[in-house]
């Protein structure tokens, strides 16, 4: 971790995958395990699912409602997901920026494009790639939460979404969960030790130089 001491700016940290490769299970490991990023808490305009909190999970809004914020600007980035529309607010995301607190993404490569689009610099894009679609088709029926034209009707997508692996920064094989995880930590802390992150290293080295 950086200097506990010395301000840096936050980091986008973008996690994208093929439905069933890992992405989400691997956000949530991140989140329990470091408290200085945060989750990014899109808008959508999919219905609210059991369980599910507004303002937790996402921001549930209607289609009008969407389209307005789409309008006025409201959107880092947005995209049409399955029949559904998802968009990160900009406001909180730049507040946290500023206060040297990390945002992660749990969006497609639509998303990631815009991401970077709009933030430059500040956005880290991490793919995870399957170990095989074999792996992913048996993931994905193993959930045993979709049906047969589901499941196909996602693996048809997984093609399309894989071939945009390299418009990422880093990309990773998620043949083993917990060394995955492990290296999208290495990928994230080393992002935050980046030079151009630490804004007080100005400082700081002034002071050690006198």
């Amino acid at each position: 971790m950086p200097y506990a001491n010395l301000a840096r700016r936050g980091v986008l940290f973008v996690l994208s995958s093929p439905s069933g490769a890992g992405k989400s299970t691997i956000a949530r490991k991140l989140l329990a395990a470091d408290s200085g990023i945060t989750m990014s808490v899109s808008a959508t305009t999919r219905p609210m699912r059991p369980g599910e909190q507004d303002g937790v999970d996402y921001h549930f809004v209607d289609l009008e409602k969407f389209r307005q914020m789409t309008a006025d600007g409201e959107f880092l980035e947005w995209a049409h997901v399955f029949d559904n529309r998802y968009g990160t607010p900009k406001a909180p995301v730049h507040a946290a920026l500023e206060s040297g607190r990390d945002v992660l993404f749990d969006i497609d490569w639509q998303g990631a494009q815009q991401l970077h689009q709009q933030a430059g610099g500040d956005t880290v894009r991490v793919f995870i790639l399957p170990p095989s679609l074999d792996e992913l088709r048996r993931r994905l029926a193993g959930r045993g939460t979709d049906s047969e034209d589901v499941v196909a009707r996602r693996m048809e997508q997984a093609t399309s979404e894989i071939s945009h692996w390299d418009g990422y920064d880093y990309v990773l094989v998620n043949d083993d969960v917990d060394r995955c995880f492990e290296q999208v930590r290495t990928i994230l802390t080393a992002e935050r030790l980046k030079r151009r992150r630490q804004t007080g290293l100005i400082g700081f080295t002034r002071k050690l130089m006198g």
